[in-house]
């Protein structure tokens, strides 16, 4: 009985009633300005009083009052991560939240999505944000060379990172994989098992890394004297279907390839899939490379070759790349290019 007292006694001072400053000076005994000042990590506040002041903010759940924050500082305290709901699968889309939310967990920021569809044009998010002033930084990815989203964000004086670069002559924050090692590496790990017909799933023609995709393949082939085998009839972006159904067609052509590089794992699936349709086996007919994010694909087939892209590390650099942007840093000191692994055959 007296526990549930107590209980009900601790929702009705701080379920109902969010905690202030107020609440916090009453609690330890200090002035509200300096509770506030040690929230804020302020150095004139001493550090025993700064981490008593933070314990019990933590323990009562306080949290700012983000309109007040507006009204007094003109931020919102917000990143947004703008997201296409079509074409992000759920792994990148989970690791790289898991990357931003790591680095913003002990500052003021929080994330909130802000995702559109392809029925969309990609500036619509954008523009909403900036017109509305509901962030304080924006993380895009599906970086086109071109991309209108980065410029306009440009011209509004927005602090952003794309994930992905681009090549409009313009400098801002970015962090984006070496797909033009990521193909180079493919096509040497292939030419390597004796593999001289090779195919390449590419990534969508308008995004900036396919044409890194494209040229790594292409200067490797010359490198180690292979030859291409065109399949131009899918990207990435087609549906399972699609890419299982054409893959199956090449596949069963004479001119075949015996070597395939996939851009995405889940292009894989369907492109194993297809190589099975056309009665042929994996690792005897034909070999595969493909990107991964996550350690799925040795399950699926231990025959793959697989090369790691750490989205969660992408997640980290972008969320640094925008609050150094915020924080006043040079935006062309806030760009980053992870290199793939070396290509991985099973290892159970």
């Amino acid at each position: 009985m007296d526990r549930r007292i107590t209980k009900k006694g601790n929702d009705d001072a701080w379920g109902k009633e969010r905690p202030t400053l107020k609440t916090l000076a009453f609690m330890t005994g200090l002035g509200v300005t300096t509770v506030s000042r040690a929230l804020k990590d302020a150095p004139e506040i001493g550090a025993e009083t700064r981490r008593r002041v933070q314990l019990v903010a933590k323990q009562i759940g306080y949290r700012p009052n983000r309109a007040g924050v507006r009204l007094r500082t003109g931020k919102t305290n917000v990143i947004s991560l703008v997201l296409n709901t079509e074409h992000e699968l759920m792994s990148f889309v989970s690791d790289i939240i898991y990357g931003v939310t790591e680095v913003i967990a002990d500052t003021p920021y929080h994330l909130i999505v802000t995702p559109y569809s392809r029925s969309q044009d990609p500036l619509d998010p954008v523009r909403y944000l900036v017109e509305t002033g509901s962030a304080d930084g924006v993380i895009i990815s599906r970086t086109q060379p071109n991309d209108p989203r980065a410029r306009y964000m440009l011209e509004h004086g927005v602090p952003f990172a794309t994930h992905g670069r681009t090549d409009m002559g313009l400098v801002h924050p970015y962090h984006d994989f070496d797909n033009y090692a990521f193909a180079g590496e493919a096509v040497r790990a292939l030419a390597a098992k004796g593999r001289n017909r090779l195919a390449l799933v590419t990534p969508p023609v308008g995004l900036t890394y396919f044409r890194y995709t494209v040229n790594g393949f292409a200067d490797a082939l010359t490198e180690v004297g292979a030859s291409e085998v065109p399949f131009n009839t899918v990207s990435i972006d087609h549906t399972i279907e699609q890419i299982r159904m054409r893959t199956a067609q090449l596949m069963r052509r004479d001119d075949r390839p015996d070597g395939i590089i996939s851009s995405a794992a889940a292009a894989t699936l369907a492109v194993v899939a297809g190589i099975e349709d056309a009665g042929l086996k994996l690792g005897r007919d034909v070999d595969v490379v493909s990107k991964q994010s996550s350690e799925v694909l040795h399950l699926f087939r231990r025959e793959l070759l697989v090369v790691n892209e750490d989205f969660r590390l992408a997640g980290s650099e972008l969320a640094r790349a925008v609050l150094g942007w915020i924080a006043g840093k040079e935006p062309g000191s806030l760009q980053s290019l992870s290199k793939p692994s070396e290509v991985l055959p099973y290892r159970g």
